[in-house]
């Protein structure tokens, strides 16, 4: 995995926290650095600082979901909320707010590591899911619509299998975080709203006016069968 932040001995302490865990780390100090180790290496998770030098974090996450769709830990010393939409809302899997518990850092790592690595893989079920043109293949991992593949986050895609695995079933919010990042659902609704905003513009003709993706007021969301 990957470590970005412009503070060397952050770095290098999050280096020896992982590596007790037996996490292999790589180590940049600034966006463009990572986008080069990114490039050269296989890398199935990054940490990445928001305030650096020369292309920032969300620059760098940014530019990064238009190839790659490696889980990335947003880690800043900003803890408002609007930090956390945005570090979202341009492909971040999750956040983590300067100072942080090594612990509680190591325990979100492993958890998005195993997600990235064990993406898909329930047994006896349909592989391949078909929602008029919109379809999922559970193997290969990739969603599409009318055949054209649809660029996902991980999140992005684990709520669309979550909602097109059990297509007509409403999910609430809560419930929708729970399944999907395994956590409680506390205070889940502007994070799911983010991503299922993203999801729309990548999936819907017309987000506005979505044809897969519905809203269930005051309950939540659902995928049209």
């Amino acid at each position: 995995m990957l470590v970005v932040d412009d503070d060397q001995e952050i770095r290098d302490a999050i280096d020896i926290y992982l590596k007790n865990e037996g996490i292999a780390v790589l180590k940049a100090k600034d966006g463009k650095e990572a986008m080069e180790l990114v490039q050269d290496h296989l890398i199935h998770l990054i940490i990445m600082d928001i305030m650096m030098p020369r292309l920032d974090g969300i620059a760098a996450t940014h530019k990064i979901r238009e190839q790659k769709n490696i889980p990335i830990l947003m880690l800043s010393a900003k803890s408002e909320d609007s930090d956390k939409i945005l570090g979202l809302h341009v492909g971040a899997d999750d956040y983590v707010t300067k100072p942080f518990n090594p612990m509680e850092l190591v325990a979100r790592v492993k958890s998005q590591l195993r997600r990235y690595v064990t993406l898909g893989t329930y047994e006896g079920i349909k592989k391949v899911i078909d929602l008029r043109g919109l379809t999922l293949d559970k193997t290969a991992k990739v969603v599409a619509v009318l055949g054209e593949p649809v660029k996902l986050t991980p999140i992005e895609y684990r709520i669309v299998e979550l909602l097109m695995t059990n297509a007509g079933r409403v999910f609430s919010i809560s419930e929708i975080y729970e399944r999907v990042w395994k956590e409680p659902g506390f205070n889940a609704e502007n994070t799911v709203a983010v991503h299922i905003r993203k999801i729309r513009e990548k999936i819907e003709i017309n987000p506005k006016n979505p044809a897969y993706l519905k809203v269930v007021w005051g309950i939540g969301y659902k995928m049209e069968k």
